[in-house]
């Protein structure tokens, strides 16, 4: 049985244009390097607005730029886990 036991973080509400999301993430890889996934998951109206409806992103809008965010972050993590 595998079992993920390494820590990783994946940045969420990640907006490339500001400055405070770049010095998030520039800080996050020097704390974690390589234990930082790949995958920024955006800050977006749609992602903000999926609990309102009570259903999460890949139900209230499938192909929105957070929900397929979320699914290659899960995709990561199930990678992560499998090695």
């Amino acid at each position: 049985t595998r079992s993920y036991t390494g820590g990783a973080t994946t940045q969420t509400l990640f907006d490339g244009r500001t400055r405070l999301s770049q010095e998030v993430l520039a800080e996050l890889e020097n704390r974690f390097g390589d234990r930082v996934f790949k995958t920024r998951i955006p800050r977006t109206i749609r992602l903000s607005e999926a609990p309102s409806h009570g259903l999460p992103i890949i139900y209230s809008d499938f192909h929105s730029t957070g929900s397929e965010a979320s699914i290659r972050s899960c995709e990561e993590v199930l990678h992560a886990c499998q090695k």
